[in-house]
């Protein structure tokens, strides 16, 4: 019996679907065990025959009404797990699927099956700036592919207030080449004076307004130069199959740590940095969970900033320049010695930082990025 190239896609679909607890495959980053300051996930158990064949049999009639092109975008996305930028998959949105007694929509049926099967409600994504159907409401055609979809991370209840305002804001940096210091509070502005002198140049040499520079880190160096940021959006990566932005395997290291190559090995297709209308908004693209601490996270009034981890597939608001502009105080004294790029965010990739770990301070981590934004 010949088989047909549609029917051979939906094999192939099928067997990429996204693992769930109990059949040996399970993400290992997406779920973990408890802690603090980290987003919250749920497990999901491995179902049973009966709901399994009842899924995969709705799976295979809802992909074989699929165009043949379509299904090509969609394994491609599902197969490169989101490494290749693929283009959106646009359905109709008020199709519904029904599961034993539970009844989805068909961009939600297919988020679960081909990237999170815990997932519960669409309150739970965030789509995605790249997506055809960013920003739109209620439109009849809908982008159901699950990479261009992220999950929205569940920040844990801030500590109540001790100090007027966050420690980590209130040193400033004894030099403009000042690096970090084990002896330092784990503050986020000891690089910025170095951020500000070299985006200033970048802007009087005639290149257009920056939002924010990156720097990248290994422990308690700087590896290469500062990557000033004009796009909206920006991926951070060490090893992504097709894409541009900053590439950190592109940089020359001299660090022979094994912990250091082995968490530059895990960074894999890194984040995705998007400055959009509410906020600068961080996505883990990559297989490992990230560590971010930033000022406008948390209640501005605590001693210390909590570390939040991110799991892979979940976005954060990172930044929100209506919060940083509640931060910044003109008649404080402690406010006007800071730069006029005003605030940073501290991102680790796997390993982190802080109360809750070992390391107490990020320049102790072995892989880590610092963003300095220009509030201007």
């Amino acid at each position: 019996m010949f088989r047909t190239k549609r029917s051979g896609l939906v094999r192939r679909l099928w067997r990429s679907r996204a693992p769930v607890e109990g059949d040996g495959e399970a993400d290992r980053g997406t779920h973990g065990s408890g802690g603090c300051c980290m987003g919250k996930t749920t497990k999901v158990a491995k179902s049973n025959a009966g709901s399994e064949a009842e899924l995969k049999a709705l799976t295979h009639s809802i992909l074989k009404k699929i165009k043949e092109k379509q299904l090509e975008v969609l394994l491609q996305a599902v197969e490169s797990k989101g490494g290749v930028r693929s283009p959106c998959l646009l359905l109709p949105s008020k199709v519904d699927a029904k599961v034993g007694q539970q009844s989805y929509s068909l961009p939600m049926l297919l988020y679960k099956v081909f990237r999170w099967p815990d997932l519960r409600h669409s309150s739970e994504l965030k789509r995605l700036s790249c997506c055809e159907s960013y920003g739109k409401i209620n439109p009849e055609l809908v982008c159901c592919n699950p990479h261009h979809m992220s999950r929205l991370c569940e920040l844990e209840t801030p500590p109540p207030p001790y100090s007027r305002y966050p420690m980590d804001y209130l040193k400033p940096p004894d030099s403009p080449d000042s690096g970090p210091s084990s002896s330092d509070t784990g503050g986020t502005t000891y690089s910025a004076p170095v951020g500000l002198s070299d985006s200033l140049a970048l802007q009087e040499s005639g290149d257009r307004a920056h939002w924010c520079v990156v720097a990248y880190w290994e422990e308690k160096t700087r590896v290469g130069r500062l990557y000033s940021v004009q796009e909206p959006s920006l991926d951070i990566f060490y090893d992504l199959p097709q894409g541009n932005g900053f590439c950190l395997g592109q940089l020359c290291s001299d660090n022979k740590s094994q912990l250091v190559q082995m968490v530059r090995a895990k960074i894999g297709y890194g984040i995705q940095l998007t400055r959009e209308p509410d906020g600068v908004w961080v996505y883990n693209r990559s297989c490992y969970p990230i560590f971010i601490k930033s000022a406008t996270l948390d209640n501005p009034d605590s001693r210390t900033l909590l570390v939040h981890k991110v799991f892979p597939g979940f976005s954060i608001k990172a930044f929100d320049y209506d919060k940083a502009g509640s931060l910044q105080r003109p008649n404080d004294h402690e406010f006007t010695q800071q730069p006029r790029t005003g605030f940073t965010v501290q991102i680790s990739f796997v390993k982190g930082w802080g109360q809750c770990y070992t390391r107490q301070f990020i320049s102790s981590c072995p892989c880590w990025l610092e963003v300095i934004f220009n509030t201007r």
